[in-house]
């Protein structure tokens, strides 16, 4: 059976949501941030030396890498399901959209994380952050619009692949411009396969927790 290490509020939950919607068994271990730095434990680092999520082990292997865990689930559970007939049309825009998530879209979001705890040494880099998101989301607003999903009616893999994309997007509320992709995200939120991913792998957010609260001094005695 597929074990999955599981980190919260990563892009491990696309895995548990893919396993759910194949109805294929697995085992989750759970992983929980560092709640002021944000970063993986280090008890990752025993099963994979990224010490990243997702991971999973199954027959004996140990396999990182979202894009290339969904492949091999795909190919060995999905009995065709969630991705199209190999050299078919469908199946090169699922190929594109599969490393698309990771390979170009995921970058712009990322570095407006890392470069925005500058602060003001961020300035300089700012206007060519906010250019490249808005090419990359309005890319993929054409890319789904007027369907449901990115291939079209059916859900595909590559709809599970680009949702943490979209949900890391929308935590920073960039998703106004952007009605089809937030119309996306909203009809991935309510299948299903999805709510149980959730229930399996506890609550999932990518929205920053706000900073805490300085406590008032006491009054004096």
């Amino acid at each position: 059976m597929i074990t999955v290490h599981h980190l919260n509020n990563s892009r491990s939950q696309r895995i548990l949501w893919l396993l759910e919607e194949l109805g294929q068994p697995y085992d989750v271990i759970k992983y929980e941030r560092n709640v002021e730095t944000r970063l993986a434990p280090d008890a990752l680092k025993t099963i994979h030396p990224l010490g990243k999520a997702p991971v999973i082990e199954d027959d004996g292997r140990i396999l990182a890498e979202s894009g290339a865990i969904m492949e091999y689930i795909l190919r060995k559970y999905g009995k065709g399901r969630l991705s199209p007939p190999e050299a078919s049309q469908a199946y090169f825009d699922h190929l594109y959209w599969m490393h698309f998530a990771e390979g170009s879209a995921m970058l712009p979001l990322l570095l407006a994380l890392y470069v925005g705890r500058l602060g003001e040494a961020s300035a300089p880099l700012q206007p060519r952050i906010t250019g490249e998101t808005a090419s990359m989301l309005g890319h993929m607003e054409a890319g789904v619009k007027g369907k449901d999903y990115f291939l079209g009616r059916e859900l595909d893999a590559c709809d599970i692949q680009l949702s943490f994309v979209v949900e890391a997007a929308d935590a920073r509320d960039l998703l106004v411009k952007y009605p089809s992709l937030k119309g996306f995200i909203e009809r991935c939120r309510a299948r299903p396969a999805y709510k149980r991913s959730i229930d399996k792998g506890g609550p999932f957010s990518l929205r920053r927790p706000a900073p805490a609260q300085p406590q008032p001094a006491a009054a004096p005695r």
